[in-house]
């Protein structure tokens, strides 16, 4: 009778163990569940993030702003929470903003708001949005973005291509065409953007395009503007080939190059700097796109604006926006070393205000 006994204490003995670790491992799945990181769980990222900044000295957060009912911006990147864009968008805005800050850059850096930078601002009112055109850097397709949601056209695929351009016909405003206190309170309201790419690789994509395949609808380019940079520039007046590299980074680069553009007019917005298109230091962009980025930048600019549920950027053909160095490098190798620097040096605050590198035959 005492064996069995013993043996009944015995087993409620080990029960109660097993209870005891059952009710243990409970109450530490829940401890578990209840500590785990949020970000697991679709819970919003906490600004920890700042800890990771490493090129940026000081982020300065704004304070939120109060848009009038008929100015409110839709763009996320309005919030006033500037830890919400990804670093490297911080990081272009810093460089930027440090860059304008460089007295010995003033010069290259700075320009004044005058009607040809308002010219290059077109407007999308409905979602608030001015985009300023740089050529030769894909902006053929952001102006069709633009078409479409202003609601010229339903659709990009359905924008003739002879209207892109036509801008008396693509519903697509320029920011001259508004009274003074309109402009500056879209200046001052709207979400603002340009792209940008390597300098000197945009020169050897405008002088390919407007000089050696020079489309018909364009003959001033090699009819007009192809002679009077030759009767310039060209050493060997006597060569009747065509306008040559060499000639056009003879002209880009000439501390007098001002007395040919007033001739050639607005066609120079092929090649003239970013600064003299788009004002960086004089207006306060929200993003600025990169070519060589621009798979990743296309729709990080459309969700910054609010209107990545609207449109999409047109597909992007493979390897079309990486940079070619080696491309680069033929173009230049036949340029002597003088008229490389004067060109560098009138492209350098484009150079230094987008941190593009300076390239390695200047340094050789």
């Amino acid at each position: 009778w005492l064996t069995s006994d013993n043996m009944h204490h015995q087993w409620l003995l080990l029960a109660a163990c097993f209870w005891v670790i059952f009710m243990f491992m409970v109450a530490s799945k829940f401890i578990t569940l209840t500590f785990k990181d949020p970000d697991g769980y679709g819970a919003k990222q906490e600004p920890l993030i700042l800890t990771a900044v490493t090129k940026v000295e000081e982020v300065h957060v704004p304070e939120e702003k109060h848009w009038p009912e008929e100015f409110q911006p839709t763009g996320k990147a309005f919030s006033g929470n500037l830890i919400h864009q990804p670093l490297v968008h911080m990081e272009r805005l810093e460089l930027l903003r440090n860059v304008c800050r460089d007295t010995a850059l003033r010069d290259l850096s700075h320009t004044a708001v005058s009607k040809f930078v308002l010219d290059r601002i077109f407007v999308c009112d409905k979602h608030k949005i001015l985009f300023c055109q740089t050529p030769k850097v894909g902006n053929t397709q952001w102006k069709k973005v633009l078409i479409v949601l202003n609601g010229a056209f339903s659709s990009i695929e359905d924008i003739p291509e002879n209207i892109v351009h036509d801008h008396e016909k693509n519903g697509l405003p320029r920011l001259s065409s508004f009274s003074d206190s309109e402009i500056k309170k879209r200046l001052n309201l709207y979400f603002k953007f340009f792209i940008v790419r390597d300098p000197f690789e945009r020169l050897i994509s405008a002088f390919k395009d407007k000089f050696v395949h020079n489309p018909r609808f364009e003959p001033w380019y090699r009819h007009e503007i192809a002679p009077g940079i030759i009767r310039k520039y060209r050493k060997n007046r006597t060569e009747t080939k065509g306008l040559q590299f060499e000639d056009f980074v003879r002209y880009l680069g000439d501390p007098n190059h001002r007395w040919l553009d007033v001739q050639f007019g607005d066609h120079i917005i092929h090649w003239v700097t970013y600064v003299e298109l788009c004002a960086p230091c004089e207006i306060t962009y929200s993003v600025i796109g990169h070519h060589e980025t621009l798979e990743d930048d296309a729709p990080y600019i459309l969700k910054a604006a609010g209107i990545d549920h609207l449109v999409s950027y047109p597909t992007i053909p493979p390897g079309i926006t990486v940079y070619n160095r080696t491309k680069v490098e033929r173009y230049f190798s036949g340029i002597s070393k003088r008229d490389i620097r004067r060109l560098y040096a009138r492209f350098e605050g484009d150079f230094k205000l987008f941190g593009y590198r300076e390239p390695d035959f200047l340094l050789n």
